[in-house]
């Protein structure tokens, strides 16, 4: 019994495996079955009957809907193609043909007006002003002069130096001459010595060094620098003053293939380097920039032509700015474009409150980022689209003097300034800094190691290079534009000569934004309806972030009402000696701001005999241990 189940069993299994094979019904296999059986028992005719095909594969495809009719075709047709090819007339095979050309036709021309539509739109609204254009470089920058070569003169300074060295017992040889737009550098390589012995022993890099002074009295040069040795070269750089110098035209450098391979738009363009190659980098991967050099030395033109690199490459869009010109006279004219946060800020108990602003604006940013599981500013970029987000502008701010910032409140500014440059990196903002007293009382331990890019212009001495650079050698510089730029990837800084950029292209610039500012106002006007034409509407000013609903100061109070709130709760007492000696301000100042505090029932009245106050209230965020101050 268990031989025949197992037989049956066996026999049902192969059943199965032939109708899944042949794909016909249980139906139709028994008609087959029953075919066979009658030809055995009646004759051939039946069994030829039974042979001849199905029904269901004889049925005509017109009568098939077309989309079915495409996958019939697909899977059933074209295998046998090759066999009725011959026997179709010429009109079936037309029909044939369109049957299968016809539904793929429309297919690429939807998907050729879906990408091309949105394209179309956004032409319209760019030719219409919706969209912000930017300027063209050769419209706006001048080209600057070509540079002309001696090389017979440069021959007559390498012997010289040849010459010099070798009557000081240094003998070496000129290998290599580099002319760059400032100075010329003369690779000069050591040679051998006799010595004891018999023996000869290579010139030390040292004593070339040491003999810098006299090459420049042999060369009637004012001075020169010796670069021992030159990073990735095997020999010691001399660099002489050329007896005219070229200007660099900010046009030249940023039309050269160097800077095209910066892909970002905060692309800056420095100048040209001893060799005449331009040096361009990027402001993302520094990520701040630290400047600092004498009055004439050039720091001025110098934030000029990097504002100018990032007006040229980014709209209002991309790149928004806040400026801060104690001087009152180096970025004033930039007010009234488009990409500023505020008017340039001139006011210098103002610029606090914007820092401020700016570390709120950064901690905003970090909330947005962890919402959108979002690393950086490119990344939530990358995924602001599709979650209907609009995309964050990159900020930069750009300070020209910090000496004057530190003189007001030393304390405040650097603990901004450092806590910017340490978290800002990654939300998109970055800070310019530059200063003309490269002191360290003005450029600090702290800001100085969170401002791994650096520049130095020429300084008075060595020790004001070292508190630059970490390196002496800024107080060799030509001044004019001559400059050490310190990358923070570089071992060593490289000397620069900076680009120029003149008063008349700043103004074309700034007069390109302004007015295509105003025709992007105008044109929301027309479109409502309002105005047939419009001005420029000046950008608002920042709003101090640290005026909260609970310290609401009046229009007419002092500017430091808020921060004298926060002085008196966090030191518990109140007293016009405490204001002075926090707020930096006169005693006047601080009588006012106590009596303001007063009237406001933040502090009690005076006592007789005591010189402090005592604080009524402490808000509810002072009273927590683990927030004791004013949030930052």
């Amino acid at each position: 019994m268990g031989q025949l189940g197992s037989a049956v069993v066996l026999l049902g299994w192969l059943l199965v495996a032939a109708f899944m094979v042949s794909g016909a019904t249980a139906a139709q296999a028994w008609q087959r079955v029953r075919a066979v059986f009658a030809a055995r028992a009646g004759g051939q005719s039946a069994l030829a009957a039974a042979a001849q095909p199905e029904p269901p594969v004889q049925l005509p495809l017109p009568k098939v809907p077309d989309a079915i009719a495409e996958t019939a075709t697909k899977r059933r047709v074209r295998p046998a193609v090759p066999k009725p090819a011959e026997a179709l007339p010429d009109a079936n095979a037309e029909t044939a043909t369109k049957r299968r050309v016809r539904p793929a036709v429309p297919k690429p021309a939807t998907v050729a007006a879906a990408a091309t539509e949105p394209e179309a739109q956004f032409t319209q609204a760019y030719t219409g002003g919706a969209d912000w254009a930017l300027p063209s470089i050769s419209e706006i920058l001048d080209p600057g002069t070509v540079a002309v070569a001696d090389d017979e003169y440069d021959e007559q300074r390498a012997r010289l130096i040849e010459e010099t060295l070798e009557s000081f017992g240094a003998p070496a040889r000129v290998v290599e001459v580099n002319r760059g737009p400032t100075v010329t550098q003369y690779g000069v390589e050591p040679d051998f010595m006799p010595a004891r012995g018999g023996k000869r022993t290579k010139v030390k890099v040292n004593k070339i060094s040491s003999l810098a002074g006299d090459l420049a009295l042999a060369l009637a040069a004012p001075s020169i620098r010796v670069q021992a040795p030159v990073p990735g070269k095997g020999f010691v750089g001399i660099e002489v003053p050329n007896k005219h110098g070229t200007v660099v035209a900010l046009r030249d450098s940023m039309e050269t293939p160097e800077y095209k391979k910066v892909k970002s738009s905060l692309a800056l363009a420095f100048g040209q380097d001893v060799s005449g190659r331009a040096v361009c980098a990027d402001l993302t991967t520094m990520p701040h920039l630290l400047i600092a050099g004498t009055t004439g030395s050039g720091k001025s033109v110098c934030v000029n032509g990097i504002i100018t690199s990032l007006l040229l490459n980014n709209t209002p869009k991309q790149l928004r700015i806040l400026m801060v010109d104690p001087k009152r006279v180096e970025l004033t004219i930039y007010n009234g474009i488009p990409h500023l946060l505020a008017p340039v800020v001139t006011d210098l108990e103002r610029v606090v409150k914007s820092l401020q602003w700016i570390a709120r604006e950064m901690e905003n940013r970090y909330t947005k980022f962890a919402q959108f599981g979002a690393r950086n500013i490119v990344d939530f970029n990358a995924k602001a689209p599709a979650k209907d987000e609009e995309l964050l502008p990159y900020w930069v701010v750009i300070i020209d003097e910090l000496a004057d910032l530190m003189m007001l409140a030393p304390d405040e500014v650097e603990r901004l300034l450092a806590r910017l440059a340490q978290m800002a990196r990654a939300t998109g903002i970055h800070l310019m800094i530059a200063t003309q007293r490269p002191s360290v009382d003005v450029v600090t331990g702290l800001i100085k190691a969170n401002f791994p890019a650096r520049i130095a212009f020429a300084v008075a001495s060595s020790i004001d290079s070292r508190v630059i650079l970490d390196h002496s050698g800024a107080e060799q510089l030509l001044g004019r534009g001559d400059m050490l730029f310190l990358a923070p990837d570089a071992s060593a800084p490289q000397r620069i000569q900076g680009v120029f950029v003149s008063d008349a292209e700043i103004q074309k610039l700034v007069a390109y934004w302004r007015e295509q500012d105003r025709e992007r106002e105008a044109g929301k006007l027309r479109k409502l309806g309002l105005l047939a034409s419009a001005q420029p509407v000046e950008p608002p000013p920042a709003v101090p972030w640290e005026q909260s609903e609970e310290v609401a100061a009046p229009a007419d109070q002092d500017d430091l009402y808020a921060q004298a709130l926060t002085v008196v709760r966090e030191a518990r007492k109140a007293s016009i000696s405490l204001l002075q000696r926090r707020l930096r301000v006169g005693y006047t100042r601080a009588a006012k701001l106590i009596d303001a505090l007063e009237e406001a029932g933040m502090v009690g009245p005076a006592k007789p005999g005591a010189q402090q106050r005592e604080v009524t209230d402490f808000g509810e965020e002072a009273l927590l241990e683990d927030q004791p101050g004013a949030p930052l």
